[in-house]
């Protein structure tokens, strides 16, 4: 059934406007976004194929216009808008987060409520991504700095860039968190040798590294945490 077909109460469209967009499921979200569906394959016949496809909106986050193209129905224009709606969101996403954060100093002064307040930063990245967090002396985020974006398993910063931003910044303390992409959340020996430098050049300079997070989707490893820093 094509989805002039339906009557005109359960079209997407005219439920959107007649009872607003919060009463519409996933698959009528993604059905007004796709517009329309194909010969054989009505949008909301479509839109559910792709949810499945992805097993749930969760992870329709990490969808590619290689991996939707895959799918029965969909063509490369309706792969670039479902990626470049994702995209937006998450850009909104991230600006509401560093606006409350900037604007409410938020304390950030254990491991745990660091990764509640940062991990939304590596949600669906498939790539290292190196953060440092910087904090004034009542450990207020006062400023965040990407310093470095690795390839899929590997992620290199020089101390330098660390603590040039520390300057800047004019903090008292560091923290840094990267994310895994593979999701094992345990330090690589290259992780653990990086960290103790930091932390090294942190005491000499008098702005410690308070801790290093590696963090996944859905945890995280505290350096601190596991007795791997010592700022003495």
């Amino acid at each position: 059934m094509l989805i002039k077909d339906f009557p005109n109460e359960e079209r997407p469209r005219e439920r959107l406007l007649k009872y607003g967009v919060t009463s519409l499921s996933n698959d009528e979200l993604l059905s007004v976004i796709l517009r329309c569906g194909t010969k054989n394959k009505s949008v909301k016949e479509l839109s559910i194929d792709i949810l499945k496809e992805f097993n749930g909106i969760d992870n329709l986050k990490n969808a590619t216009i290689n991996k939707l193209i895959k799918i029965n129905g969909v063509g490369i224009t309706k792969a670039s808008i479902v990626v470049s709606v994702i995209e937006l969101c998450k850009r909104i996403y991230l600006y509401d987060n560093d606006k409350n954060n900037k604007k409410n100093k938020i304390i950030m002064n254990n491991p745990k409520l660091i990764y509640e307040h940062t991990k939304y930063l590596f949600y669906g990245k498939k790539q290292e991504l190196f953060y440092c967090f910087y904090f004034n002396n009542k450990q207020q985020l006062i400023g965040k700095e990407l310093l470095f974006i690795g390839t899929v398993n590997k992620s290199i910063t020089h101390p330098r860039e660390v603590f040039k931003y520390a300057y800047l910044y004019s903090a008292t303390s560091i923290i840094c968190i990267h994310n895994h992409p593979s999701g094992d959340i345990n330090p690589s020996r290259e992780d653990i040798i990086f960290t103790d430098a930091l932390v090294e050049i942190g005491i000499i300079q008098k702005i410690p590294v308070l801790d290093h997070l590696i963090v996944s989707d859905n945890n995280y490893y505290s350096f601190q945490d596991n007795g791997k820093i010592n700022n003495r």
